[in-house]
C-alpha cells in the first residue's frame, strides 16, 4: 500500500470552512491544523456543527467553501485516496452483527485492500491492545458496550493509519472502560499516531489533548492548550455552593467575594482568584454545603458556550 506523504508535517488542515443546510449555516469559517503526533480536540456542545466538520474533513459531506487538506490531499476531490491512511471511530458503533469479532477485522481490512492472509497475523495484536484477546471468535451480540467500543478502536487501526479520528469515542461507557480507551489512545500518541477528538467529556479533553478548540454555533470561539485556555478565560479557583438557599445568598452576597457567579439550580458557581474571604464568610451559613476547587476546562467551556440546553 502507497505512504501518502503529509504537508509539511500537518496532517489535517482546515480554512474557512463553510456548511449549510437550507437557511442554517452549520459550519461558519471554521479554520484549525494539526500538528502530527498529537491529539487535538473538537469541543462544542450539540449541534456546534463538530460532526458535520468531521464528514466534510473525510470527504463524505461537501462543504460549501473553504479548503480542506487531508494527509497532503485536497478533500473532496482525492477524499478516498487520503482516506487509505486514515481511521475512523464512528460516533455510534457500525459493526456488523453477524460477524464474529475478528470477521469484522478481515472485512473491514478489504475496504483498504488488505488481504485477509495478510490482516489476519495482525489481529491477535489489535485484539490485544483493545483488551480483547481471545475474542477473535465471539459473536458480537455477547459483548458488553465498551467491548464493541474497543472493538471500533482496533477496526479502525487495521490499516496502520496515519491519522485517527475519533466521534465521541468513549461516551455510555463506564470509568472503567472509559479509562482503557484513554490508555490505549495515549498508547497511540507514544507510536506517532495524531488524532482529531470529538468529545462531551471535559476530563477527557484535559487528559488528551494537547491542544483544542471550542466551537459554537459554527464558528471557533477558543483555540489552545487546555490549561492555557483556563488561564486565559477563567479564575483559577471555584466555589460552588448547594442547597435550597444558596441562589437567594447569592444574589445578595456571593458578588461581594467573587468576580464572577454563576446559578444554575440550587448551585452558585462562584469564581474567584483568593478563595479565603469567600470561604470564612460561607463558613456562618451552615445550611449551605460548598466544594472548593480548581478551576477546569469545563468552566471555561460554559463561560463561553453558555448554560443552556441544547437540543
Amino acid at each position: 500500500m502507497a505512504v501518502l506523504s503529509v504537508d509539511a508535517g500537518v496532517p489535517l488542515r482546515v480554512h474557512a470552512l463553510r456548511k449549510s443546510y437550507g437557511q442554517r449555516e452549520v459550519v461558519a469559517g471554521l479554520s484549525f491544523a494539526l500538528r502530527r503526533g498529537e491529539c487535538y480536540g473538537l469541543l462544542g456542545p450539540n449541534g456546534a456543527g463538530k460532526t458535520t466538520t468531521l464528514r466534510c474533513c473525510l470527504g463524505l459531506t461537501a462543504p460549501d467553501e473553504g479548503v480542506i487538506e487531508l494527509l497532503g490531499l485536497p478533500v473532496p476531490q482525492r477524499a478516498r485516496e487520503a482516506r487509505m491512511q486514515v481511521g475512523v471511530v464512528p460516533q455510534f458503533d457500525n459493526l456488523d452483527p453477524d460477524f464474529t469479532v475478528a470477521e469484522n477485522l478481515l472485512v473491514y481490512g478489504r475496504y483498504f485492500g488488505l488481504r485477509d492472509a495478510e490482516l489476519a497475523p495482525r489481529i491477535p495484536a489489535l485484539l490485544e491492545f483493545a483488551g480483547l484477546a481471545g475474542k477473535e471468535k465471539a459473536n458480537l451480540r455477547i459483548l458488553s458496550g465498551g467491548m464493541k467500543r474497543r472493538l471500533t478502536l482496533a477496526r479502525a487501526l487495521v490499516n496502520d493509519p496515519q491519522l485517527l479520528i475519533l466521534d465521541e469515542p468513549t461516551t455510555g461507557l463506564d470509568p472503567q472502560a472509559r479509562h482503557l480507551i484513554w490508555e490505549r489512545l495515549k498508547a497511540l500518541l507514544t507510536q506517532g499516531k495524531t488524532i482529531l477528538l470529538t468529545t462531551h467529556f471535559m476530563d477527557e479533553a484535559e487528559r488528551l489533548c494537547q491542544r483544542l478548540a471550542i466551537i459554537d454555533d459554527g464558528h471557533r470561539v477558543a483555540e489552545g492548550e487546555p490549561r492555557e485556555l483556563i488561564r486565559e478565560h477563567i479564575e483559577s479557583q471555584v466555589i460552588e455552593v448547594y442547597g435550597e438557599d444558596a441562589p437567594g445568598w447569592a444574589e445578595r452576597e456571593a458578588h461581594v467575594f467573587s468576580r464572577r457567579v454563576e446559578v444554575s439550580g440550587e448551585t452558585a458557581f462562584c469564581y474567584v482568584e483568593d478563595a479565603a474571604p469567600l470561604l470564612a464568610h460561607l463558613a456562618a451559613w451552615p445550611a449551605l454545603r460548598t466544594l472548593h476547587r480548581p478551576a477546569n476546562l469545563e468552566d471555561v467551556f460554559l463561560k463561553l458556550t453558555g448554560r443552556e440546553l441544547r437540543d
